[in-house]
């Protein structure tokens, strides 16, 4: 037990860390316009990164980091050598201003412990049977999508708000607007498929029958009131989660747990974050509609308007990042306790666990990381009030999208791709390139440096 308490103890700090390693992300362009002071900038992110925990239900981060690598080769000694390697590796990109991703290190050093356990425990086996590649592919991927789709929204969002006809303007952020509102439901969608498979167990399932074909009739089953039920999901808006479980027993599965049902299919629930958006795209419309019909439009009124929505901007990306990189956390710490044998499933995760995490986020935050707030907020483009607000919404929408897709993108990366997009807007030019370079060098090495500094403590640790 005291092992797992120091690896509690140990997650919350790199956690802690990974706070003030990134509150660059939230802060470097809303200081560096001069928007808020470092220490107001700081408080403000850090606010919002708690924020987080009452938004965010699903957990469908934790439960990727989680399952990065296959049950059998999760032991406390790999969780402990995992985060020793992420928190060195934090704190050295941080001394030397070097804005590389927390979450990659994170996933590198659980990911290359667990290689090193396995390779002394089982001798040379293939990497695919250690972790799992599916999710460690998607997680490689997005380390170059995350900043293309976060550039590319950005330039978007730097398009549209550069319009001198407002209402065209308005009438192009509407229609985004709708589409967006479409995409979330469709993301919610696919999250109740896939917390009702988990509910039925098809992944456990799947992965038993290999050894035990006799499963076989129990999974057919369980895919069978699966595939039932889904036509059921699209009611979901409707019904609320308690009804739909209801009805779920009624008409497909007499033996369903209906409260167990009912939590899972909560989960999915991502109306919160829906009706955020759409506050949020309402402020944007009305500030614009206001400061130039309204009001009289000239240059010094519309500074203003935009240093007053970076506010907004950088408060819904702080919530994106408190989000998606507190969920690294929990995951990690989840993972400790079912290897410890205080948890049979991540499903389980008790309340105190998100709280803390999000607690000791915001606490990071608020002890800022200024060496990386220069390189993010003035190395990379000079950016104006108006660049950081197209740069942080651009940013928040990526970090809330991945999340409800359960990818743990980087916020290091997001931020940096959506600081890249408003100033190639500019010009080309207006991006220092040979500092972009060097950044996407950083985020290439992360992982496998992180994962060899994993295996050589998991190696130290076992000496002792």
């Amino acid at each position: 037990m005291s092992y797992l308490i120091i690896i509690i103890v140990l997650a919350l700090v790199f956690d802690f860390i990974n706070g003030f390693h990134d509150a660059a992300n939230s802060i470097a362009t809303i200081v560096s316009t001069k928007v808020l002071t470092p220490f107001q900038a700081v408080v403000w992110a850090a606010f919002f990164n708690f924020v987080a925990f009452f938004i965010f239900k699903d957990h469908a981060v934790a439960n990727t980091i989680g399952k990065t690598v296959h049950q059998e080769f999760i032991t406390l000694s790999v969780i402990f050598s995992g985060l020793i390697a992420a928190i060195i590796w934090n704190l050295f990109t941080w001394w030397y201003g070097i804005p590389s991703s927390s979450s990659h290190t994170l996933i590198g050093g659980f990911a290359g412990a667990a290689i090193a356990h396995a390779f002394e425990t089982k001798g040379m086996i293939s990497i695919s049977s250690i972790v799992e590649m599916d999710k460690i592919s998607k997680t490689v991927l997005f380390i170059f999508m995350a900043p293309l789709i976060g550039m590319t929204i950005s330039m978007f969002i730097t398009l549209v708000t550069i319009m001198q006809n407002v209402w065209i303007r308005v009438a192009i952020i509407c229609v985004s607007a709708v589409g967006v509102w479409f995409l979330f439901n469709h993301l919610e969608q696919n999250k109740l498929q896939e917390n009702l498979a988990k509910y039925y167990n098809i992944d456990k399932l799947k992965k038993e029958v290999v050894k035990h074909p006799e499963v076989q009739v129990k999974l057919d089953s369980a895919v069978h009131f699966v595939t039932l039920a889904e036509p059921l999901l699209t009611s979901y808006n409707k019904l609320g989660p308690a009804m739909l479980a209801h009805m779920i027993k009624e008409e497909v599965d007499p033996k369903i747990d209906v409260k167990k049902l009912d939590k899972a299919l909560a989960k999915a629930d991502n109306s919160n974050i829906v009706y955020g958006i759409m506050f949020v795209i309402f402020i944007f419309i009305a500030t614009f509609i206001y400061v130039e019909k309204i009001k009289t439009p000239n240059a010094h009124k519309m500074a203003i308007m935009f240093k007053k929505l970076q506010l907004v901007s950088s408060a819904a990306f702080s919530i994106g990042h408190g989000g998606n990189d507190a969920q690294k956390v929990m995951g990690i710490i989840a993972a400790a306790m079912i290897a410890n044998g205080n948890l049979s499933d991540i499903k389980q995760m008790p309340d105190w666990i998100p709280l803390a995490c999000y607690t000791a986020i915001a606490l990071g935050t608020m002890s800022g990381g200024w060496k990386i707030v220069k390189t993010m907020g003035t190395k990379i483009t000079k950016v104006t009030p108006l660049e950081g607000v197209c740069a942080e919404s651009a940013g928040a929408f990526t970090l809330f999208m991945t999340e409800q897709m359960g990818i743990p993108v980087s916020t290091t990366h997001t931020i940096t791709g959506s600081i890249i997009g408003v100033g190639a807007i500019k010009r080309l030019s207006a991006v220092r390139w040979g500092v972009t370079v060097n950044l996407l060098w950083a985020w290439i090495l992360t992982i496998p440096v992180s994962a060899t500094l994993a295996a050589i403590t998991y190696y130290i640790v076992r000496l002792f």
